[in-house]
């Protein structure tokens, strides 16, 4: 099974994709990580880009092969990433479960993100502007949506659980 974890920064996505990846014990393969790394590997002209989603399909398919569960999270912020993601899942042969993950509640949003701490070692966190402007297309058909104003993250990963049948 890929489980893959969208929404905005700040939304709650990361505490509740890892706590789910430790409940599963699945591999969590986290963008912003990749993305970071192939920075610090300065072996890019440019920026990123779609590289990190790239090698976080890859991994995600070779470990899917081997049988494993994986939960990927990053923004997904446009078609062809969530596109991708179908196809890994289609080439491994297993069930892909699209969680989006918003904060409908927009002062709380921008607590979270204003109040974000850099937990990744050459990374500025966001600013709210840079959340606000930063491009999110709709989905085609609504994914699986949690809604953190509404729910914690215990209870977003409960409710997962019991969606997943778990």
């Amino acid at each position: 099974m890929l489980i893959v974890f969208s929404g905005l920064p700040g939304t709650g996505k990361t505490t509740i994709a890892h706590e789910l990846a430790r409940r599963l014990n699945a591999v969590y393969l986290r963008i912003d990580v990749i993305e970071q790394a192939i920075r610090d590997a300065e072996v890019l002209a440019g920026d990123v880009g779609a590289s990190g989603y790239g090698v976080a399909n890859a991994v995600a398919l070779s470990n899917l092969l081997l049988g494993h569960r994986v939960i990927a999270d990053g923004v997904n912020p446009v078609r062809e990433s969530r596109a991708a993601w179908q196809a890994v899942a289609l080439a491994a042969g297993v069930k892909l479960v699209d969680v989006q993950v918003i904060c409908s509640d927009r002062q709380a949003h921008q607590g979270r993100v204003e109040r974000r701490t850099g937990d990744i070692p050459g990374l500025t966190p966001p600013t709210w502007h840079s959340v606000m402007t930063h491009e999110y297309e709709a989905w085609a058909q609504a994914p699986l949506t949690v809604d953190t104003a509404t729910l914690s993250a215990t209870e977003a990963v409960e409710t997962l659980l019991a969606h997943l049948g778990r």
